[in-house]
């Protein structure tokens, strides 16, 4: 029989629309995935090839309240698609990877992006500009059975509500199977990653109760207020 020095940590879950819940394993996120925003950021969409980072597991949140973040004067949103991984894989073909999704959510990418750019600067890793507590909220996933595999559509993120961010899913410089195709080049998936698959220009700062909502019209919307 096993036996902890301690207890484990309780699971991270995602609520399923219709029912039951999604063990979360590990959270990719892909960079600059609009070209709007890769320029917004300094990079060039027409030539650099995708690169990840990544979010612990209980990043995650579904808590209609998020703090604001300690250690920074310059928390950023980015409203992003989700996609949740049921069947696991390496060198995934991308013309076969939408068979491995689970399904599809609305997130928000947080950052604290005063340390990133000093992280940046320096040559400097920045896990901690990206990988923070609960700097990772999100919806419930909906069935990709369901709602289909979505290529197109708005992706938008206001606060209190005034529209700051503005794009289409089909604005993506990389789609949803190719991202799978590239990232299981890098790691073997499996059921219960998540990948946050990049956001529109627009990204901004923000404040002790703001309200933000991230809608997707092919997916769902989230809606959380900072605290």
């Amino acid at each position: 029989m096993t036996h902890f020095v301690f207890p484990p940590a309780a699971p991270t879950v995602l609520p399923v629309s219709g029912g039951g819940l999604f063990p979360v394993r590990r959270v990719f996120c892909v960079g600059q995935n609009y070209a709007d925003h890769a320029r917004e950021m300094g990079g060039d969409p027409n030539r650099e090839p995708p690169f990840f980072f990544a979010k612990p597991a209980d990043a995650v949140t579904t808590a209609p309240v998020v703090p604001f973040a300690p250690a920074t004067e310059r928390l950023d949103y980015e409203g992003e698609l989700v996609v949740a991984i049921g069947t696991g894989g390496a060198n995934i073909d991308p013309a076969r990877a939408l068979a491995h999704v689970f399904g599809y959510t609305a997130g928000c990418d947080l950052t604290r992006r005063d340390l990133q750019a000093a992280a940046k600067k320096i040559g400097r890793p920045w896990d901690m500009a990206k990988g923070f507590d609960l700097s990772a909220p999100m919806g419930a996933l909906h069935l990709a059975s369901e709602i289909g595999h979505p290529a197109s559509g708005t992706i938008s993120l206001t606060v209190n509500g005034v529209e700051k961010q503005h794009g289409d899913l089909s604005n993506m410089t990389w789609s949803v199977s190719e991202i799978i195709g590239h990232l299981s080049r890098y790691v073997t998936l499996a059921p219960g990653d998540l990948i946050f698959t990049g956001t529109p220009a627009g990204v901004g700062p923000l404040a002790k109760g703001d309200v933000v909502e991230v809608r997707i019209d092919a997916v769902t919307t989230h809606q959380f207020t900072v605290a």
